[in-house]
């Protein structure tokens, strides 16, 4: 039951994040997302069977990691008129799993603060943060495809890559374990200061 529940938090902060870049991309004017009918929380649309849901149990059971992916939003670049705008549309997802991180962090915070925790409700909270930190982690890391090689291009042309090669599944199993092996340096002590300002 315990997967179950992280299976669903993963799929939906991944679903979020994506409808967070379709619909940057939409205020500022391409409709390419919402004409796909992308700009929905029903995650039927948005499910990659690899990325949402063999990927996150893998990394899950692996490497003790909260990391997956969905149908990537499309959105036509052309349309965005600033490289700024473009490196928001990449950065989208990013801020929304900060943002649902946060949200369920004041509310964990709330409930301690209030006398309501208990150990369901620390739980749940606790996961939420969790996977969405961890997804922003992951998404920030400056390799390709992840978002934050897409917001440096989008602010530093030059180093756009054209290669097919970080699309193959090989090299999205060795970002994924690179990843991994950043995250596992690395997050403890992100996740130790998350528990020092919840507590």
């Amino acid at each position: 039951m315990d997967s179950i529940f992280t299976l669903i938090i993963v799929l939906f902060s991944i679903i979020l994040h994506e409808v967070a870049h379709g619909y940057a991309a939409y205020i500022q004017g391409d409709e390419t997302a919402h004409r796909a009918g992308r700009l929905t929380l029903n995650p039927i649309p948005h499910i990659d069977m690899m990325g949402s849901v063999m990927v996150p149990l893998f990394a899950f059971f692996s490497f003790g990691t909260f990391f997956g992916w969905a149908k990537p939003v499309p959105y036509n670049v052309h349309n965005i008129r600033t490289r700024f705008g473009v490196a928001f549309v990449a950065a989208a997802g990013v801020l929304m799993n900060l943002l649902i991180a946060l949200l369920a962090g004041i509310l964990f915070r709330m409930s301690f603060l209030g006398g309501m925790m208990d150990d369901g409700i620390g739980g749940a909270l606790y996961l939420i943060i969790g996977v969405n930190v961890s997804l922003a982690f992951f998404n920030l890391i400056p390799i390709p495809p992840f978002d934050g090689m897409s917001i440096l291009q989008a602010l530093f042309p030059r180093l756009h890559i054209k290669s097919r090669i970080i699309y193959s599944p090989i090299y999205m199993v060795v970002a994924i374990v690179a990843a991994s092996v950043l995250y596992g340096l690395i997050m403890p002590y992100v996740f130790e200061g998350i528990k020092a300002l919840l507590l």
